[in-house]
């Protein structure tokens, strides 16, 4: 890959940082709502302040958060704090950060996607590329078919499907929340036992309502490369089957889904997030819906600029791995 084309594609995942962050930047403001103020306007009406205190708190907060300068101003300081991570105080834990609540929420989140994602897309690329190649035998074939029907089926109703069928009806598995209450974290075994039986709820409800779009797009792709003049003269040859299946078929069948993948990872990560509020995860789900309760917006915005750079930054990522896996993309 030249150097030019890997500049062009740093460039372009900075752009789409900064529009997505000048977009998140100036919609909120065209509302006359103000978040400090309807913030502390809750706590007057639950803590007895006066409202004098209120408006000398406001106008301390405003001044803090830079809200009492003009509007380009404020964007500019915006930016520069955005290329900080540094998005500001949260209104409902102050004087905490945004970015300690993201970075307290993060690991939980990275875990739960990262397993769930590697787990969907090669099960669902090994079914589906199983599920098209002829010389297969019929029933790792017929594997593919459960998941394929499953892909109407949203990961936020499958999360609530699992939730009620296997947690609370036939209680195999905790309703949710990341450990039984009581447990204190530890590096045991018990505690590892008892965290992973928290997990699989949510973790099928990713997994079973992603696997079957993965099966659908290798297994058309697979009957694709079937025809090809390649796969006809490596069988020509004398080439062993499962040879033909790995070099052959497997590999170039994969191309597609790579591109795939990075198209997906915005629903993945959104999906997850819904998933985390639905189950009580501790992750950046439950962190985003107990923001917008206490209109913490702060964490809100941190929460989405946050995704957005991820999404953008895996994407990169991805474009630059996939010459790796077709060289035509390297030599053009």
């Amino acid at each position: 890959m030249s150097f030019k084309i890997v500049v062009k594609r740093l460039l372009f995942f900075v752009l789409v940082v900064w529009a997505a962050s000048t977009i998140v930047f100036f919609i909120p403001r065209l509302s006359s709502r103000n978040a400090i103020r309807e913030r502390f306007g809750e706590l007057a009406r639950t803590g007895g302040f006066s409202p004098g205190d209120i408006e000398k708190m406001i106008a301390s907060m405003q001044q803090q958060f830079g809200l009492d300068k003009p509007i380009f101003e404020q964007y500019w300081q915006y930016l520069g704090n955005i290329m900080r991570l540094d998005f500001g105080y949260s209104l409902s834990k102050y004087p905490t950060t945004a970015t300690e609540v993201i970075a307290q929420a993060l690991p939980w989140t990275i875990g739960l996607l990262l397993v769930t994602t590697v787990l969907s897309f090669v099960l669902g690329t090994l079914l589906g590329a199983v599920a098209a190649w002829p010389k297969a035998p019929g029933w790792l074939r017929s594997l593919a078919t459960p998941f394929i029907l499953l892909t109407g089926v949203p990961p936020v109703i499958m999360g609530i499907l699992l939730l009620f069928f296997i947690g609370f009806r036939l209680k195999w598995l905790p309703l949710g929340g990341a450990y039984s209450a009581g447990i204190v974290p530890t590096w045991s075994w018990s505690f590892f036992l008892d965290l992973m039986q928290h997990q699989i709820l949510p973790a099928l409800a990713l997994i079973l309502g992603s696997v079957g779009g993965w099966v659908l797009s290798m297994r058309g792709m697979g009957i694709t490369i079937q025809g090809e003049d390649y796969v006809n003269f490596a069988e020509h040859k004398g080439l062993t089957g499962g040879r033909i299946f790995r070099d052959y078929y497997l590999r170039n069948a994969l191309l597609p889904q790579v591109t795939g993948l990075a198209l997906a990872l915005g629903t993945v990560i959104t999906s997850a997030v819904i998933v985390e509020g639905i189950f009580g995860l501790p992750g950046i789900g439950t962190a985003l819906n107990l923001a917008i309760r206490a209109n913490d917006f702060p964490v809100i915005y941190g929460i989405v600029i946050f995704i957005t750079i991820a999404i953008a930054a895996l994407m990169t990522i991805l474009e630059f791995v996939y010459p790796l896996l077709d060289p035509r993309i390297r030599e053009n």
